[in-house]
């Protein structure tokens, strides 16, 4: 019975993380614009990448429980879409290559440190992008990639009952 976090101990934990807080200034951010309160975006915009090292533009669409693990350097940008509890370590740029379009980042995606995904591209649900790599190409469910340019290197076991979300059956 002890061993269970309060309430305020959670919300303590949050608070003390950095991309907790980034991600709560990105909420503001979204209610601000779509409330059109003047100002309120910009200022805000500025803080994140003063206090934070991160950019994230106007027309991104974050997810449910994004985590910035590690802020600085890290770019999201132009239309990209990224899924709920995509996990973001740090130093990543997401975005386009040549103005054709930016990556839709499906649920539950880990992007290592340094990690480049650019262009009109698809990571899916579950994929793992490793350190350094420079993503250009869709990226398959549960797939580990990794490489400059990034290449699929194994794919995580999936049960049939996984096989069968994933196909819509």
């Amino acid at each position: 019975m002890g061993d269970e976090p309060t309430t305020k101990a959670a919300a303590k934990a949050a608070a003390s993380q950095d991309g907790y807080k980034v991600l709560m200034l990105t909420r503001v951010r979204e209610s601000a614009r779509k409330w059109h309160v003047p100002g309120v975006n910009h200022a805000l915009r500025l803080v994140q990448t003063a206090l934070y090292g991160i950019e994230i533009g106007n027309t991104v669409e974050l997810g449910e429980g994004v985590n910035f693990a590690h802020t600085l350097g890290t770019v999201v940008g132009g239309t990209s879409k990224v899924g709920a509890r995509v996990k973001f370590l740090g130093n990543n740029t997401i975005g386009t290559a040549k103005d054709n379009g930016c990556p839709i980042i499906e649920d539950d995606v880990v992007i290592g440190c340094g990690a480049r995904v650019l262009g009109p591209i698809r990571i899916g649900k579950g994929a793992f992008i490793g350190a350094n790599a420079v993503v250009l190409s869709d990226v398959p469910p549960g797939a580990v990639v990794s490489g400059i340019p990034a290449k699929i290197h194994e794919r995580k076991k999936h049960d049939e009952k996984d096989e069968a979300k994933t196909n819509g059956t």
